[in-house]
């Protein structure tokens, strides 16, 4: 159960009420619920997060999303990633080995990006010269700092979520 109120949209100010409609469709999540306390904030985010990691494969971008979620254990973003990467051909075998941290059966460049976003979540100051060696074999200047704003990205709405409590708005998946 939501640890504050969230703001549904018969509630929602004709500010939210507006942002609501044209860029969530009428059908906002409870993130987007709880964000609409700070109309600013989620008329500025909204926009900020659908550009982040969009210069990566979208599987790609799944595959980090959930890692960074398994990592951090935050539930609402694993469920809503999980449901996401169906449409771009992950698996409950892939969610699998992105929850053991076991790359194998995924390619070398997605190796690569999921032992960088293993490490920059986990200790981002021991990140070295070498780490990114290996990441330019794979990926462009833009692409690694796409990468980067994407962990970043994932790591904050998992501090997020979870600890105001927020629920699941759909279905659950089981891994």
């Amino acid at each position: 159960m939501a640890r504050i109120s969230l703001v549904e949209p018969e509630n929602a100010t004709p500010e939210v009420k507006e942002i609501y409609e044209k860029a969530l469709r009428g059908k906002p999540g409870n993130a987007q619920k709880a964000l609409a306390h700070r109309p600013e904030m989620l008329k500025t985010f909204l926009p900020f997060y659908a550009s982040v990691g969009r210069s990566l494969d979208r599987k790609l971008y799944e595959m980090i999303y959930l890692r960074v979620s398994f990592i951090n254990g935050c539930h609402y973003c694993q469920q809503h990633h999980m449901a996401s990467s169906k449409r771009v051909g992950l698996t409950a075998e892939d969610w699998q080995a992105l929850k053991s941290g076991s790359y194998s059966r995924f390619t070398g460049k997605e190796q690569t990006a999921l032992a960088y976003t293993e490490k920059l979540t986990r200790a981002s100051r021991d990140v070295t010269d070498a780490d990114f060696e290996k990441l330019k074999k794979h990926f462009s200047d833009a692409e690694i700092v796409d990468l980067h704003l994407l962990v970043g990205l994932a790591n904050l709405t998992n501090r997020f979520t979870d600890p105001l409590g927020l629920e699941v708005e759909f279905p659950e998946e089981k891994i």
